[in-house]
């Protein structure tokens, strides 16, 4: 559905992009305010208030994008979609690390960059609604938040406390690239973010992917939990999934 009344401001130093979105993004319904520099953009930003923010991590001189994700996470929570370079893992990890919801690399298609949109505005409403209710409910997995109850086809899964709290922070943001750093928190705690014992990460993950009957073993590609090959890991996006 075309949100007509969303308003995105984008910050690219690049005059073509500028018009691609212009255009592009505008066909969709989509109002877009335009900013060159990270300065402009901390400005329109709290004078426009958008409904989201896409923001290219590279604009030639600072503050970039990431120091602008940083800045405007002090008084918003609207969603941000950072635009990152080819090969570019550690500045999205430092985006992902101050706030941003999810990441583009160029060059992009306009499709699935509206896909990832109406994704991130999905997620901002479902997280609250998801909560609110205790209960999430994805293909035929049901998580129950209230009485920590995970069942899959009506049949209870048995998992242990530390799996069952990397599975329901991940559902609980659906469509949002988890780092492996974040989650490692979740397992080591905040003293254990180091990049050596992401294998930690990766076996839990792997093990709930077992349980859940998402593993290579049951399918030929995963139902709930996606890989972001040298980031992280992904929920699938609850609306898009039913």
């Amino acid at each position: 559905m075309t949100m007509m009344s969303t308003q995105i401001l984008v910050v690219d130093d690049d005059p073509q992009l500028q018009k691609l979105m212009r255009v592009g993004l505008g066909s969709y319904g989509y109002e877009i305010i335009l900013a060159n520099n990270g300065e402009s953009a901390i400005t329109l930003a709290a004078r426009k208030q958008p409904n989201l923010f896409i923001l290219d991590i590279n604009l030639g001189h600072r503050p970039d994008g990431v120091d602008v994700c940083k800045t405007i996470r002090e008084w918003t929570t609207a969603p941000v979609i950072m635009l990152s370079a080819n090969g570019d893992k550690q500045s999205v990890l430092s985006a992902l690390a101050v706030g941003a919801d999810d990441y583009v690399t160029k060059p992009f298609d306009m499709e699935i960059l509206v896909a990832r949109i109406k994704a991130v505005m999905r997620r901002s409403s479902l997280e609250a609604s998801s909560i609110s209710s205790g209960e999430i409910r994805v293909h035929d997995l049901v998580i129950d938040l209230v009485n920590r109850r995970v069942t899959l086809k009506g049949e209870i899964i048995h998992f242990t406390p530390i799996e069952y709290k990397v599975l329901t922070l991940l559902a609980t943001n659906p469509g949002k690239v988890l780092t492996f750093n974040k989650l490692l928190m979740e397992i080591k705690g905040a003293s254990s973010e180091r990049p050596k014992q992401q294998h930690f990460v990766r076996v839990y993950i792997n093990t709930i992917r077992k349980k859940l009957k998402d593993d290579s073993a049951n399918r030929i590609s995963p139902l709930y939990i996606f890989n972001e090959p040298g980031i992280g890991y992904r929920f699938t996006d609850i609306e898009a999934s039913e």
